[in-house]
C-alpha cells in the first residue's frame, strides 16, 4: 500500500493551494486535466467503471479524462507524446516505449495472474505441442505482453523466434485472422484469452503459467508526474483500496467490468479467478520488478529486437520519503 503520509501530504495545503509542482503552488481555481489511458482489464477498468478517481479527486479540482486502448504499445506510444498523463501496460511495451525516447516513467506495479497470457490453437488443428508450432504462423501483438509470453514459451520447448512466421497483430485483427485460419496460433491475454478460449472450436495449447512470471506496471508521462507527484501517489493510493475491495467481492467486480468491458460476465468471472489474480496488488515500484524488467530488456536486446541496450532505472519513478 502506498505510504499513508504520502496521501496526506496535499490536504496539509489548505483549500488555497493543490499541489505543488515544480516548487511552484497551483492554485485550486486552476484545473488540473488528467488523461488517462485504460484496456480492457484489471484495476483501472474498474477504477472507471466506479468512479472511484473522480470521487477522489473531487474537491481538488481535477478533471479526468479516459481513452480507451486496446494493447499497451498505443497507449504507452500515447503516453510518451504527452497525448496521455497516466496508464497502465504489460512488461514489453515500456521498453519499446524507452528504446523509443519516449517521456514517460514507470510509477507502480501491478501483477496479473500466472495464466494471464494463452496460446490458442483451432480444435482440430494438427499442432499439440509448443514444438508443433515450427514453422508455423504464429500471431501475437509485436512489442506486447504477448510478445514476451510467445518468446517464453518458444524457449521451453527449444525453439528460437526464428523457428515461427510470427504474424504482428492487434487483439482484434488477430483474433479474426485466428478465427479464418489465417494464422495457426494466437499468443493473447485476458480478457481475449477467456473470450476466445470460451469458443468451442478453441483450444488451449498453454497458458503462462509456469513459463513467465511477469509484472505490470502503470507509467505516467514525465511532465505529468515532475509537475503533479503527489497525485500520482492518490492515484496509486486509490487503486489498492479499489482492488481490495474488488478482491473480496469477485462476482459484483465481474459486474462491474462486465458492464464497462462488453466483455460476458461469466468470461470476466473467468479471468478473475485465474490462479494468483489478486486486484489489490498494486504498489509503487520495488526493486524486484525493476530486476525483473531489467532482465526482460537484457533479453530482447539479445534477441535483436530492441534497437539498444537499456538501464530501466533511468526511468524509474518513487515517491519522495517524508
Amino acid at each position: 500500500m502506498i505510504n499513508r503520509r504520502q496521501t496526506l501530504k496535499i490536504a496539509a495545503a489548505g483549500a488555497s493551494t493543490l499541489f505543488i509542482a515544480g516548487g511552484a503552488a497551483v492554485r485550486a481555481s486552476e484545473e488540473i486535466k488528467l488523461r488517462i489511458g485504460w484496456q480492457k482489464f484489471g484495476i483501472l477498468a474498474l477504477a472507471k467503471s466506479r468512479g472511484v478517481l473522480e470521487a477522489r479527486l473531487k474537491d481538488r479540482n481535477v478533471a479526468i479524462e479516459w481513452s480507451e486502448f486496446n494493447s499497451g504499445p498505443p497507449l504507452l506510444e500515447a503516453l510518451g507524446a504527452n497525448a496521455i498523463d497516466f496508464g497502465p501496460t504489460g512488461d514489453v511495451p515500456p521498453l519499446f516505449a524507452q528504446a523509443a525516447g519516449g517521456n514517460l516513467l514507470y510509477v507502480g506495479t501491478y501483477k496479473p495472474p500466472a495464466a494471464f497470457h494463452g496460446l490458442l490453437v483451432k480444435k482440430d488443428s494438427p499442432i499439440q505441442k509448443i514444438e508443433d508450432l515450427k514453422g508455423k504462423k504464429v500471431a501475437y501483438k509485436r512489442g506486447s505482453s504477448a510478445h514476451n509470453f510467445a518468446f517464453k514459451a518458444l524457449a521451453k520447448a527449444g525453439l528460437t523466434p526464428a523457428d515461427i512466421e510470427s504474424v504482428d497483430l492487434p487483439p482484434p485483427d488477430a483474433g479474426a485472422a485466428f478465427k479464418n485460419g489465417s494464422v495457426d496460433a494466437w499468443a493473447i491475454w485476458d480478457p481475449f484469452f477467456a473470450v476466445a478460449q470460451s469458443d468451442p472450436e478453441t483450444r488451449l495449447l498453454v497458458t503462462s503459467e509456469g513459463i513467465v512470471d511477469a509484472w505490470g506496471y502503470f507509467l505516467g508521462n514525465g511532465d505529468f508526474v515532475a509537475a503533479y507527484p503527489e497525485l500520482v501517489v492518490e492515484i496509486l493510493d486509490e487503486l489498492a483500496k479499489l482492488g481490495q475491495v474488488a478482491q473480496a467481492d469477485i462476482d459484483g467486480t465481474a459486474r462491474a467490468l462486465s458492464d464497462i468491458t462488453g466483455v460476458k460476465e461469466d468470461i470476466t468471472k473467468v479471468t478473475l479467478t485465474r490462479a494468483g489474480s489478486d486486484l489489490s496488488a498494486v504498489a509503487t515500484v520495488s526493486d524486484a520488478a525493476v530486476q525483473y524488467q531489467q532482465q526482460l530488456a537484457d533479453d530482447f536486446y539479445a534477441y535483436k529486437v530492441l534497437p539498444r541496450q537499456l538501464t530501466v532505472s533511468d526511468i524509474v519513478w518513487r515517491p519522495k520519503q517524508s
